[in-house]
């Protein structure tokens, strides 16, 4: 975490590491969500499982959404997470003309995922008896967030990107207003 001179760090409440978690992968558009998919309990992610059990039914969406455009002029933001970066995934999006952004090494967050959604649902959502409530209840959370502040996650992202490049790839979250 970065904390400007003179201040301390916020305390971070830490869960136990045997209690169970749900991950999901969630798209989004300016427009709003585009796929969620909850991995099953215990799943662990690899490239060949991203590929079939997101990007495949990502591109699926895609099209039902752009019937007339398709994948044309889609790109796509992911961190550096070892399954993003597999050659199995850079090919799949390459056949389909879909651009990855690059993402710089070691770099702050800059995918509108890390910096505002994920944060903003974890604020939002309690804790849920089963995976079938919590995938209800977080569904329900990303369609019912306005538009707006989607399209406002992606005007936010391309500043990052612009503060992340004019520090050359170092943290900027200093210099955000």
């Amino acid at each position: 975490m970065w904390v400007a001179e003179g201040e301390r760090p916020s305390t971070a409440v830490r869960r136990c590491s045997f209690e169970p978690k749900s991950m999901f992968c969630v798209f989004f558009m300016t427009t709003g969500p585009v796929l969620i998919h909850q991995m099953s309990s215990g799943q662990s992610i690899n490239a060949s499982y991203y590929r079939t059990n997101c990007l495949e039914p990502l591109i699926e969406e895609i099209k039902k959404k752009r019937p007339a455009r398709g994948t044309h002029d889609i790109k796509v933001h992911f961190d550096n997470a070892r399954p993003h970066k597999a050659s199995i995934v850079n090919d799949y999006l390459a056949e389909r003309s879909i651009t990855a952004m690059p993402q710089p090494a070691y770099s702050p967050d800059l995918a509108p995922s890390d910096f505002w959604l994920f944060g903003f649902l974890k604020w939002q959502l309690g804790s849920y008896p089963d995976e079938k409530s919590l995938k209800r209840a977080v569904t329900q959370k990303l369609e019912s967030i306005p538009k707006e502040m989607y399209r406002k996650s992606f005007e936010n992202w391309i500043e990052r990107m612009k503060l992340c490049i004019k520090c050359g790839g170092d943290y900027f979250e200093h210099l955000m207003q």
